[in-house]
C-alpha cells in the first residue's frame, strides 16, 4: 500500500520493527534501515541495478530478512518542489513494487540529500573511489533519518 502522508504510513506499522529507506539512482539503490525503535539511521547497502523484477527481489529479500515493517523511497523533487521524470521513475518504481509487497510504502522529500552525504564523506576524508561506492546508501541514511525525525513528532502529537 502507498501512503501519501507519512502519519497513514506510520499508523500500518507494527511495533518493534525496523524501516528501510532507498535512494532510487540510476545505477543503484542505496538501502538504510533504522533501528527496531525507529530514531537512528544506518546505511547497509546497495543493490546494483538490473531490471526491476531482479532489483524489488533482491530489495525484497533483504527486507525480509531484516524483518522490515515499511519502505521510504526518496522522492527525487525539484529544487523549486517541482516534479519531474526522477519523480515520475520513482513513483513508478513504488506502484510496481506495491504489487509484489504487503509492505507500506511512503515517500520522503530527498532533496540535497546526495548534497549532504557528499558533504559528509567529504569531511571525512573519504576517497573519490571509495566515495563513488558508497554516497547512495548514506543518501538513503540522510533520507531515512528525516523520516525517522518527522515521525518522531508524529508520535509525541499524539501522546
Amino acid at each position: 500500500m502507498i501512503c501519501t502522508e507519512l502519519a497513514d504510513f506510520a499508523a500500518l506499522l507494527p511495533p518493534g520493527r525496523a524501516i528501510f529507506g532507498l535512494d532510487l539512482g540510476d545505477k543503484t539503490i542505496g538501502i538504510a534501515t533504522s533501528d527496531l525503535r525507529r530514531s537512528v539511521a544506518t546505511p547497509i547497502t546497495i543493490i546494483r541495478r538490473v531490471k526491476f523484477t531482479l532489483d524489488a527481489a533482491e530489495l525484497l529479500r533483504l527486507a525480509e530478512e531484516r524483518q522490515v515493517a515499511g519502505l521510504i523511497l526518496g522522492l527525487p523533487l525539484n529544487m523549486d518542489g517541482s516534479e519531474g521524470p526522477r519523480v515520475q521513475s520513482t513513483r513508478a518504481f513504488a506502484r510496481n513494487l506495491e504489487r509484489l509487497t504487503p509492505l507500506p510504502i511512503t515517500f520522503w522529500d530527498e532533496r540535497l540529500s546526495t548534497v549532504a552525504a557528499e558533504r559528509a564523506l567529504l569531511e571525512a576524508d573519504t576517497s573519490r573511489k571509495r566515495r563513488r561506492e558508497v554516497i547512495d546508501q548514506v543518501a538513503a541514511g540522510y533520507i531515512l533519518q528525516g523520516a525517522l525525525d518527522r515521525l518522531a513528532y508524529l508520535g509525541r502529537g499524539s501522546e
